[in-house]
């Protein structure tokens, strides 16, 4: 390419941070080609990638007080969700789908706390 890569010549609908993996390794594919081996790279490795070549210098971003609490409330939702694909019971399944709920909803709240 003989133009110089930028964040306004990408035209991207989203910030970098916010998108996904599959939309990152797309990017990578599509409009990034220096970077070699795209398809195979988690959304970990792939930003800091991105970032290089466009040379965007990586911000020290805040950490979130509440991680430990999201991940714990997280895998309990996990464990929830084992239990209701597991159960036959209709109203045990009703109980565990409000239980899932309420915990998505805290797990958020937290997240947005820190924000």
């Amino acid at each position: 390419m003989s133009e110089e890569l930028t964040l306004e010549s990408l035209e991207l609908k989203k910030d970098l941070d916010k998108m996904t993996q599959k939309e990152l390794r797309e990017l990578c594919i599509e409009k990034i080609t220096q970077i070699t081996g795209a398809s195979g790279m988690s959304k970990e490795e792939l930003l800091p990638a991105i970032k290089e070549v466009l040379g965007i210098e990586e911000e020290e971003e805040p950490k979130n007080p509440f991680k430990e609490q999201i991940v714990i409330v997280k895998k309990d939702i996990a464990s929830l969700r084992e239990k209701k694909t597991s159960t036959t019971d209709r109203t045990q399944r009703e109980i565990l789908r409000k239980k899932i709920n309420r915990l998505k909803k805290r797990s958020r709240r937290l997240a947005a706390a820190s924000v």
